[in-house]
């Protein structure tokens, strides 16, 4: 149930575009247009557009829904969460000198992924229990693997392991007539309702420390460098009930909180042919990620005063066991982003375009050589076989009257699998919004839904006697739709 490594290595890999409502309105469409504060994450060289400076804020409310299908039954969840996703100053700075016309210092902070989320699944299951789970992850060795000990103790803190410790599981070798002692067995009945909840938070924001020049108003340049603070939390529950004259129910909790700072470099450019028309491209290098992760799962199980030998010396009612905090360092070294504009822009407004070239596979974890002998040599293998090269593709328009601004925008986040697999994790968003641009000051709104492909989660692992995966699958459809707000002041 837990976070894979690989899971993980597309989740943090993957990235939105950052900026102001006004981007965001268009679709995020930005590398050929310039002027905005957004410039600094996506391409400096738009910095060099900026002819005064600025300040802004922007802050946003988001609804995350979710639909889930398990065993038949369909559960809807959701929650609304208030973010500040973008912060920025920009300083400009004019000069005259063989065609140099000056250029503009920003700072600014851009969300660039959000993981927010909440679903719940249920159903009522007659095949297969977690229980079977547990079962066959102990199987093939005595209960030395659930006791530190000399020579043993090597399942402690694993499922299996809660498991063992709620009587969950136990040897064949207590039965009568006893059976194998590396064979495992339970009184929970197969049949349950079961029920699970999965909770996520936290999101991944970059400062960007850049600038951008402008030469003749015809070639504009910039780079900067970002410096990305990563937070994510899980929260997973799984539980069953039975109608067993022994057992009423049991749940299990798994807490996941990962932490992580990464550094990277932008470089980019604009050129302006002609009056209407700019051309954009901008390279961001691969972020490194040093990363500290926390872990720790819980179990309780109820029972009904239950003789667990029948011998009255173990009698259970409720149990509980929680594992050891376990803490895990490494890097995480994330693809390189190559991105492509066009803009055509009049007295009227615009219209805009991007595209977006990154490689998932291309994600690597490693440690330092003394890290307790491991290395994520599986881990990278998986995920050069799973991923591949995505591209992301966004396009939005603008009309200009007076002092107001019509906006609209839509963009696909491409598919990150291999297409053997038969998963999708593809994100179409649809933008709209509108604004007002004074001397002094300017008001944009945004409106954005986003729609993910469905994915799939499997609560445990289970086989049958050929092998073969006979485990429960809850299918899960996600949508978020937000609004941002972005004040900017001129000075």
């Amino acid at each position: 149930m837990a976070q894979s490594y690989v899971e993980g290595a597309l989740l943090f890999s993957q990235t939105k575009p950052g900026g102001s409502a006004r981007i965001q309105a268009i679709g995020g469409a930005q590398i050929a247009l310039g002027g905005d504060y957004s410039s600094a994450l996506s391409n400096p060289a738009g910095l060099g557009m900026y002819n005064r400076s600025e300040v802004t804020f922007t802050s946003g409310l988001s609804g995350h829904n979710s639909k889930s299908t398990y065993l038949d039954n369909t559960d809807k969840d959701g929650k609304t969460v208030f973010t500040i996703p973008g912060i920025s100053l920009v300083f400009h700075g004019s000069k005259d000198k063989n065609g140099f016309l000056g250029g503009s210092f920003g700072v600014s902070m851009s969300r660039i992924n959000d993981f927010q989320g909440l679903a719940t699944f249920r159903g009522r299951n007659e095949d297969n229990s977690i229980v079977d789970s547990y079962i066959g992850d102990a199987n093939g060795s005595t209960t030395l693997q659930f006791i530190d000990t000399v020579g043993g103790g090597w399942m402690i803190n694993e499922p299996s392991w809660l498991a063992y410790n709620n009587y969950l599981i136990g040897p064949k070798s207590i039965l009568i007539p006893p059976g194998p002692d590396d064979e495992y067995f339970t009184d929970v009945p197969i049949e349950s309702d079961q029920r699970s909840v999965l909770e996520t938070k936290g999101a991944a924001n970059q400062w960007s420390i850049s600038y951008g020049g402008n030469y003749k108003d015809i070639f504009f340049f910039g780079g900067g460098i970002g410096i990305v603070a990563l937070k994510y939390r899980s929260e997973k529950t799984f539980g069953e009930i039975y109608s067993s004259p022994v057992i009423n129910n049991m749940s299990t909790t798994e807490n996941l909180l990962v932490k992580g700072t990464g550094i990277n470099a932008t470089v980019g450019f604009i050129v302006r042919p002609i009056d209407f028309l700019q051309i954009g491209a901008s390279f961001t290098t691969p972020t490194v990620y040093n990363i500290t992760d926390s872990y720790n799962a819980s179990m309780n199980t109820s029972w009904k005063n239950f003789d667990y030998y029948g011998d009255n010396t173990t009698i259970l009612n409720n149990e509980y066991m929680a594992t050891d905090e376990i803490i895990s360092q490494y890097s995480l070294t994330t693809p390189f982003k190559f991105s492509a504009g066009l803009a055509f822009i009049s007295k009227f407004g615009f219209i805009t375009g991007d595209l977006e070239l990154t490689n998932p596979a291309q994600t690597k974890y490693s440690v330092n050589d003394t890290y307790d002998g491991y290395d994520f040599d599986d881990e990278n293998n998986e995920i050069e076989i799973l991923y591949k090269t995505t591209i992301n593709y966004r396009i939005g328009a603008e009309y200009r009257f007076e002092i107001f601004r019509l906006r609209g925008g839509f963009g696909v986040q491409g598919n990150s699998y291999q297409k053997e697999w038969g998963l999708d994790n593809s994100i179409i968003n649809i933008s709209g919004g509108v604004g007002i641009r004074k001397k002094s000051y300017f008001i944009d709104l945004a409106l954005i839904n986003s729609s993910h492909k469905e994915y799939f989660y499997q609560p445990y692992y289970v086989e049958d006697q050929d092998g073969d995966n006979v485990s429960p699958l809850a299918s899960i459809k996600k949508n978020v739709f937000t609004g941002m707000v972005t004040v900017g002041f001129i000075f």
